[in-house]
C-alpha cells in the first residue's frame, strides 16, 4: 500500500469484481472487500434482521458504518479511506487473503498472528471440519 492508501488488487481478485466493490471493517481488525453485487445481497440479509436483536445491531454497525465504495483505478488499485486504514492498523505492507466470496486485507503483523493461531489450532479445526462431514 502506498502512502496515499492505494492498494493494488491482485488480478485474480479483480476479475471477480465486475461492477465494483465495497470495502468495510471486518472481524479481528481486518478489512473485507466484497464484490458490489455480493455486498448488496449481504446488506439485504443483514438489514432484514430485527432491530430488537443486539447482535443484529452490532452486525449492522460493523458492516455498514465503515463501508466505502472502492472503484478500481486504471492500474487496478483501490483507495482505502484513512478511517479504515487506522481501524486495521495498516502500515505500508498488507496481506490480501482470498475467502471465496470476498477477500480480507490484513496488516502483516496481524496476519502473522492469525497464521500462528491457525497452526496452533490445526487439530481442533480438523475436528470441527470432520463434525461437519468435510
Amino acid at each position: 500500500m502506498d502512502d496515499k492508501g492505494r492498494l493494488a488488487v491482485p488480478v485474480r481478485f479483480r476479475e471477480q469484481l465486475g461492477d465494483g466493490m465495497v470495502i468495510t471493517r471486518g472481524f479481528e481488525h481486518c478489512l473485507m472487500g466484497f464484490p458490489l453485487a455480493y455486498f448488496e445481497r449481504l446488506a439485504g440479509q443483514v438489514s432484514g434482521l430485527s432491530l430488537g436483536n443486539a447482535e443484529a445491531r452490532e452486525m449492522r454497525r460493523l458492516l455498514f458504518s465503515g463501508a466505502s465504495d472502492a472503484p478500481l483505478d486504471k492500474q487496478g488499485r483501490i483507495n482505502i479511506p484513512p478511517n479504515l486504514r487506522e481501524y486495521a492498523g495498516f502500515s505500508d505492507t498488507v496481506v490480501i487473503a482470498g475467502m471465496h466470496t470476498h477477500f480480507e486485507i490484513w496488516s502483516l503483523e496481524a496476519w502473522r498472528k492469525v497464521l500462528n493461531t491457525l497452526d496452533a489450532n490445526g487439530s481442533a479445526i480438523a475436528g470441527k471440519l470432520a463434525d461437519l462431514g468435510l
